[in-house]
């Protein structure tokens, strides 16, 4: 079993910054930053492979977010900076318990196994 706390989320006003963290017990696996603001559906945000470290990033967050992992402390971050009004959501972060049998990592939400309990983002015009 696999437990993930998130931390770091926040009230910020816009064109600021903030860092997620994600720290997870058991293995090492492909982990996905997730956001649902009200009436919205769990939308993907950015993710890292469990192993080489290459990144997803949604549209969105593309040049604004950078997801990065310490394995030796079994952390992922969220960087995210130039934050925007449309960013305010809860925050998620979730692992992929059939990450060793993926090439590419999933960005559906139905196909991680593991969730945090999320960190409310806020962002402030």
């Amino acid at each position: 079993q696999v437990q993930l706390v998130e931390s770091g989320g926040g009230l910020v006003q816009a064109g600021g910054s903030l860092r997620l963290s994600c720290a997870a017990s058991g293995r090492t696996y492909n982990m996905g930053w997730f956001r649902q603001a009200p009436g919205k559906e769990r939308e993907f945000v950015a993710g890292i492979m469990w192993t080489g470290g290459r990144t997803y990033y949604a549209d969105s967050v593309k040049g604004r977010f950078t997801v990065s992992r310490d394995n030796a402390k079994n952390t992922v971050y969220l960087q995210m900076n130039s934050l925007k009004p449309e960013d305010t959501a809860v925050y998620y972060c979730a692992a992929d318990r059939r990450s060793f049998s993926r090439v590419l990592l999933t960005t559906t939400p139905d196909e991680y196994d593991y969730w945090g309990q999320g960190t409310q983002v806020t962002v402030s015009s």
